[in-house]
């Protein structure tokens, strides 16, 4: 009975430290996405969680200084200056006037300090200029039609 009792209670503190360490991972991980303009509406407690902020990259903003790169984000009129502090090189679209998402949190001097940063160029995405010859569409095939194409041939008809 005793080495029963032991076990059980091993067992009991093992799935204690996991549910722990699960509740502390999983509080830890959560992000919550904010645009710039809703920071100022932020209550205390929410002021100090890990969050996502949008906005496009302030033309002439983005300076590389030891071990972090500073830059400001805009949105609506509402500037957010950024600090970058993460270990991994931004992305090849990270230019003046892209779009980035920046996740971090926000320090009390109303700056935010990123460890990501992810970034898109606009200009990639937009649809081509109104009269701008087209690529032509692919012929798509009507319903019930084959997709491949039957090639017929007699030498193997009798």
């Amino acid at each position: 009975m005793k080495a029963q009792r032991k076990f059980l209670i091993g067992s009991g503190i093992i799935v204690a430290t996991l549910l722990a360490l699960a509740y502390v991972g999983y509080t830890q991980s959560k992000t919550y996405y904010h645009t710039i303009s809703e920071l100022s509406t932020l209550s205390a407690p929410e002021l100090h969680q890990r969050m996502r902020v949008s906005g496009n990259v302030r033309s002439g903003s983005i300076v590389h200084r030891d071990g972090r790169i500073d830059f400001v984000l805009e949105e609506q009129g509402k500037a957010l200056p950024v600090s970058y502090v993460g270990s991994d090189p931004l992305p090849d679209t990270f230019k003046d006037g892209a779009q980035a998402l920046v996740e971090g949190r926000l320090q009390p001097d109303g700056a935010f300090t990123a460890e990501q940063v992810q970034a898109k160029c606009a200009s990639k995405y937009e649809a081509s200029p109104t009269g701008a010859p087209d690529a032509p569409a692919p012929s798509r095939p009507t319903p019930g039609q084959s997709m491949n194409p039957v090639k017929s041939s007699s030498a193997g008809r009798s």
